[in-house]
């Protein structure tokens, strides 16, 4: 239930305690309660919190694009997208409210909206970042741009383009990954490639390979279904995990190479380009160029060639 209802675990129970749930029209209480396929869930959520929300005019973020349909944003890393646990101020939906407070008229409207719902705390948010990546994010200004946004995601017509520097050398220089992915069952906060998962397809192509002072191998991978952590997933299930993924991978300080470049301490996993329908029936593209620290962490490793 916290799953389909955007809800922490706690909030979830709060609502079964309540009598709020309810399973084929009846009250439930039990929260551990097990659900058959063919039953009916219903939530009654409460209203819309008027304090959830406010702008942040801290938040730190590029524009490369705006018009009155849709916000292309340049994320840097670091910065949270939505509130979540752990997050619940200096998000980068905080710092879009400080600068386009229109995007409150979103609330309710569908998976971007601000009530308690799958969107709760989302207004324009179609598709996201991890905290650790950086690069291209659209955000919606208007209901009808959301709608079209959301299938264009949803129907995977939306190309996303990122360049990732992983560990070792693959074997291909080019190469698709197929597998499922669903929520671990070892470690519930982690996705994983599992039997049972959701369908999920990366493609990549090598770029450059390092072979010294430790193998590396700088890839572009498109998104041919947009699953979380998908990329980070898929290559660390093919034993290439993405350097400095603590949490698929080989740790930072593990590699020796990142010595010559110490202020780079985060995934290297960066959204460089994005295609998509624009709500005038127009095909745009946006391009971000690799942030410095990752360009320097590249400038390192080709300086240890032999």
């Amino acid at each position: 239930m916290a799953l389909l209802g955007g809800l922490s675990r706690k909030a979830a129970g709060e609502l079964v305690a309540s009598g709020a749930v309810r399973v084929d029209h009846l009250v439930v209480t039990t929260p551990s309660r097990t659900l058959r396929v063919g039953q009916h869930l219903g939530i009654e959520l409460p209203p819309p919190d008027p304090h959830l929300l406010s702008g942040d005019a801290s938040v730190v973020f590029d524009v490369v694009y705006e018009d009155e349909h849709l916000i292309v944003v340049d994320k840097p890393a670091g910065l949270v997208v939505h509130r979540g646990a752990g997050h619940e101020t200096g998000t980068l939906v905080e710092g879009l409210l400080a600068r386009y407070p229109d995007l409150l008229r979103l609330s309710g409207s569908g998976p971007g909206g601000t009530g308690r719902g799958a969107g709760a705390g989302r207004p324009g948010i179609v598709h996201r970042l991890d905290k650790g990546t950086s690069g291209l994010l659209v955000v919606a200004r208007t209901p009808e741009a959301m709608a079209s946004l959301a299938k264009q995601f949803r129907e995977h017509t939306a190309q996303r383009e990122y360049v990732a520097l992983v560990w070792g050398g693959l074997q291909s220089s080019s190469g698709v990954i197929e597998a499922p992915i669903g929520r671990s069952e070892r470690h519930p906060t982690k996705m994983a490639v599992k039997a049972g998962g959701r369908f999920a397809r990366t493609s990549y192509q090598v770029l450059e390979r390092f072979d010294s002072p430790t193998g590396a191998t700088l890839i572009e991978a498109k998104l041919e279904t947009g699953r979380t952590h998908q990329v980070r997933v898929h290559l660390a299930a093919i034993g290439h995990p993405v350097v400095g993924d603590d949490r698929y991978g080989m740790s930072r300080l593990a590699w020796p190479a990142l010595s010559a470049a110490p202020e780079v301490g985060r995934l290297f996993l960066h959204a460089r380009r994005l295609v998509l329908e624009h709500p005038s029936g127009e095909s745009r593209e946006w391009a971000s160029p690799l942030p410095g620290d990752l360009l320097r962490t590249l400038e390192a490793l080709r300086s240890a060639r032999p």
